[in-house]
């Protein structure tokens, strides 16, 4: 692995996951199965891709916390909409961006996504929203 991207990681990882809730990332498990793959995925997702600029990563969250909403992946999701708050979305946006995914996968989906949301709000101490 080059220095560059190993550190580019790094500091996107530190963004995303380095304060705010504490959760361990999905990179913990995918370690204990295989720490090369697990390497190979981390340097994929948060040192190359994540690291791109195209969009900036407050887009990005936005993105991945709207997409894992009407997966209902809540867990992923609470690592996603922590980041996102790390990385400055706006509480309402992200809030917003939960009430349109009803439209896409169902208010069931929307509702998982808004109780996950709360939670990491509360656990932040930044419940309610202002």
């Amino acid at each position: 692995m080059s220095d560059e991207i190993k550190k580019r990681t790094q500091e996107t990882a530190n963004t995303l996951f380095g304060k705010g809730i504490k959760m361990d990332p999905p990179y913990l498990m995918w370690r204990e199965f295989d720490r090369d793959l697990a390497n190979d995925f981390s340097r994929f997702i948060t040192g190359n891709l994540y690291s791109r600029t195209v969009l900036t990563l407050p887009e990005r969250q936005m993105a991945a916390c709207a997409m894992l909403a009407a997966l209902r992946a809540t867990g992923e999701l609470k690592l996603h909409v922590n980041a996102a708050l790390n990385v400055g979305c706006g509480p309402k946006k992200l809030a917003e961006i939960f009430f349109q995914v009803a439209t896409y996968a169902g208010m069931p989906a929307c509702n998982e996504a808004l109780e996950v949301y709360r939670d990491v709000l509360k656990e932040r101490g930044e419940w309610p929203i202002k």
